[in-house]
């Protein structure tokens, strides 16, 4: 796609990445096939293609006007769209940018700045953990879109007391811990069955994802800054051979870090080697499967469904590894159709566009339904608390359901 952006950009980093994008864009449509919103929609600006062009165009000087923003709103950064582009558009990439822009010159209404803010602060903060146990408490009392997001968390059960030569890092996260803090216990006993300790460091937080995708990149480049000081001793010290994040839009983040923080002279190099280093579950335990189904008890029989998280299948490309993961250790898990298409969480898109995220919940509860399964499987905190709130069906983490089957010792 030929481009010629405004001199406002033209010379500016962000502007080169953007018109390097934008030469890749064939301007197909493949892409709108794929994309959650413009199937709800049906109008070609809430797809990628419409809403390349509508960035496009504001970098070359027209006009950003407050429907551009609400476009650019609607999208839910699945990246299904990429999975799908025979031209390999990094269309996340502009889409941050192009929101960045126009968010600089559109000013938000006064309660929308008030909510991003609000989530911005809020689910990165320390104080987040005893708000959300004040807000169950409450539960009865709050809005039906919050009240879905207070449901009780399963017991952690007991970190691994055991030491192992071989260590990881967990990175905690921000929401993780507080929502549902058997997934990060489980995630390590499992690793301990297979004879590798995780490890935790002290001072890291939220992994940028959350400011990064609220309009604030300053404050998402801190975030990945923090962690990259609080684990660099372990990284540096070579005492971790990986760092295994195991909620999978965390670990596109985390992966991100080396292109984020390139041009960081006192980071490049540090956030380089932590991506590098970054690896989902999945990609980490596939070389310990012997191990794993040595350790795994009664397997049983019981019918599975896969939810694939569009972190893990389109933003990290590993669609199909924990399907194949299982079924090496004797499970089967059945994905629903339209297993491509996002199930409405996306972060904090669930409290920003409740009505979308709620029609592309029910959407992706009904093709599960139609698998008649006795339980959900997810890879992503997100994914699993947007469709646990929808369901009656129990909805865990995969590690989890491995957690349970583990023999004793």
């Amino acid at each position: 796609m030929q481009t010629r952006l405004s001199p406002e950009f033209a010379d500016t980093p962000e502007g080169r990445e953007a018109e390097a994008i934008l030469r890749a864009c064939v301007h197909c449509g493949f892409c709108t096939a794929t994309c959650p919103t413009y199937q709800l929609l049906g109008d070609e600006l809430d797809g990628p293609r419409g809403r390349i062009y509508q960035i496009k165009q504001v970098l070359e000087g027209a006009e950003a006007t407050r429907t551009t923003q609400l476009h650019l709103d609607r999208c839910l950064s699945c990246r299904s769209c990429e999975t799908t582009c025979p031209s390999g558009v990094a269309y996340g990439q502009l889409l941050d940018i192009g929101r960045r822009v126009v968010d600089a010159r559109v000013p938000r209404p006064l309660g929308e700045r008030v909510a991003r803010a609000a989530l911005r602060e809020g689910l990165t903060s320390p104080l987040f953990g005893p708000a959300l146990r004040a807000g169950r408490a409450l539960r009865a009392l709050a809005p039906q879109g919050l009240r879905d997001k207070l449901t009780e968390p399963r017991p952690a059960g007991q970190w691994p007391v055991r030491e192992h030569a071989r260590k990881v890092l967990m990175p905690a996260g921000c929401v993780q811990p507080a929502m549902a803090p058997n997934i990060d216990a489980a995630t390590a006993r499992v690793l301990d069955a297979v004879g590798v300790q995780a490890l935790r460091a002290q001072g890291g937080g939220c992994c940028g994802a959350i400011r990064q995708h609220n309009g604030d990149h300053a404050g998402a480049l801190d975030d990945m800054r923090r962690n990259v000081d609080a684990w660099w001793s372990l990284v540096a010290e070579g005492r971790i051979e990986a760092i295994v994040v195991n909620a999978s839009g965390c670990g596109v983040m985390v992966k991100d870090y080396g292109r984020e923080l390139g041009s960081d002279r006192a980071y490049a190099d540090k956030a380089a080697r932590i991506a590098e280093l970054a690896r989902d579950p999945v990609e980490f335990l596939a070389g310990e499967r012997a191990e794993l189904a040595r350790c795994l008890g009664e397997r049983g029989r019981a019918r599975l469904a896969w939810h694939p998280p569009c972190t893990l299948q389109h933003g990290q490309r590993l669609g199909g590894r924990v399907e194949a993961l299982m079924r090496e250790l004797g499970f089967d898990l059945v994905l629903p159709e339209g297993s491509h298409l996002c199930c409405g969480s996306a972060g904090t898109y669930s409290l920003l566009q409740p009505q979308l995220s709620h029609q592309l919940r029910d959407n992706k509860l009904r093709s599960l339904a139609q698998l008649e399964p006795e339980r959900v499987l997810s890879a992503n905190i997100g994914c699993i608390q947007q469709l646990q709130a929808g369901s009656a069906l129990p909805v865990q983490h995969w590690l989890e359901f491995l957690d349970e089957l583990l023999l004793p010792g």
